[in-house]
């Protein structure tokens, strides 16, 4: 590797290609704005990622004219949400009531998605993919960030922009060197992520099941089961301690799995520990750097919303910045105006998060009878009602599509 750095220049440089990061490349290629994204990894291949595309999401895919085109992607439907409380099985939301078009939950691996959103960018001149490539630090003139220094399989790299993007995650290392400040809205659980292979005869729809003090939820991706097990926050040491063995067969009596599933069960290396975290910036940008996605505001598993809003964010992004960058550097106004714009609906989530964590998670983990909340009892008495958790979790508030009024001309597709 050469020790020489190479000067690049772009209109908006992109750090991290997850669903935020790819959908703004994308969008913004797309009005004519040169980009480039770059991705650490040299693919998309981890698991334990989000796998829920929402019906917000495949309504934006429908409005960019893509949508027949990702169904024909390997996935599973499902248009009602259930979760099993001890012997009982309450339906919670009823995704159908959205449409019949994109009214129901797309079960796919992000690897897919991710892989899908990549090849329409790369059938646009405007749009740059680099793979293997890491934004490391930013780089800044009078206050005023112009472009960050990377480290890819060409050497270092200086790319300068008119505006950089940190959609890099919730460890995002640009975000903790803008230097601004995180609110940290608490979290009282971390979730165990693990697979088991699916067994012929079993129901192929996602779950969840709440019994015996423990919360456990079930997500079909085809050839085998994805699985989450909630537990109190810094609760995992005490699992391990108590061996695998004994965990596995919480989960086998819990799931209701066959002697073979639960022998997949085998070693700690097979479950993954998420720290749940529920935090947001104060102030997602500063004069020429945006924060968007997972990186401006972390989100919790509850509800499986944390790609779709990240999505959101990337389309209100490119509505709104697309004009000012095919001019040149954007002005702080603007970025101010993405963060107004999506402020409200990340708050709203995040706070129904929050409250769904203490007050209907939390209480069951250790509890040996599973207790039905009220709001659960009032979905199995009045059924409309399960239109509104439908709505809140495919939709949430203030959805967005993308307004070919921040593109130049016609559109590719």
């Amino acid at each position: 590797m050469s020790a020489a750095t190479q000067e690049l220049r772009t209109g908006c440089v992109i750090a991290g290609g997850g669903p935020a990061g790819m959908m703004l490349g994308f969008l913004l290629a797309r009005a004519g704005v040169r980009v480039m994204v770059l991705e650490k990894h040299a693919d998309f291949l981890r698991d334990f990622r989000g796998d829920t595309v929402h019906p917000s999401t495949l309504r934006v895919m429908r409005a960019l004219g893509l949508l027949e085109a990702f169904l024909a992607l390997p996935h599973h439907k499902f248009r009602e949400m259930r979760l099993d409380l001890g012997d009982r099985s309450v339906p919670v939301a009823d995704f159908g009531a959205l449409g019949a078009e994109t009214g129901f939950v797309a079960m796919m691996p992000q690897w897919d998605f991710l892989d899908f959103l990549a090849d329409q960018g790369r059938a646009l001149p405007e749009f740059d993919l680099r793979m293997q490539t890491k934004a490391t630090e930013l780089v800044a003139e009078g206050g005023r960030v112009t472009g960050v220094l990377a480290e890819g399989p060409e050497g270092k790299l200086r790319i300068l922009a008119d505006l950089v993007v940190g959609a890099d995650g919730r460890h995002s290392a640009l975000r903790a060197e803008a230097g601004l400040q995180v609110r940290d809205l608490g979290a009282p659980i971390d979730v165990l992520w693990f697979r088991v292979t699916r067994a012929p005869g079993q129901t192929d729809e996602s779950l969840g099941r709440i019994a015996g003090g423990r919360v456990l939820v079930l997500l079909n991706r085809g050839d085998y089961w994805q699985m989450a097990c909630v537990v109190p926050k810094g609760g995992f040491d005490v699992l391990r301690a108590a061996g695998i063995a004994a965990f596995r067969d919480e989960i086998a009596a819990l799931a209701r799995l066959t002697p073979a599933q639960a022998a997949e069960i085998d070693d700690w290396d097979r479950v993954k520990l998420l720290s749940v975290r529920v935090d947001r910036l104060e102030r997602w940008w500063r004069e020429g750097l945006l924060f968007i996605g997972d990186a401006a505001h972390a989100m919790s598993p509850v509800g499986g919303v944390g790609i779709n809003l990240a999505i959101q964010d990337a389309v209100a992004a490119a509505n709104l910045l697309a004009g000012p960058l095919r001019a040149g550097p954007v002005p702080g106004a603007a970025l101010a105006a993405v963060q107004k714009r999506r402020l409200m609906p990340v708050r709203v989530v995040q706070r129904m998060q929050v409250l769904v964590q203490e007050r209907m998670i939390a209480p069951q983990l250790g509890r040996r009878a599973a207790a039905l909340p009220w709001p659960l009892r009032l979905l199995i008495r009045f059924p409309l009602l399960r239109r509104v958790p439908a709505w809140f979790i495919g939709l949430g508030p203030r959805p967005e599509l993308p307004d070919d009024r921040a593109s130049p001309g016609p559109s590719p597709d």
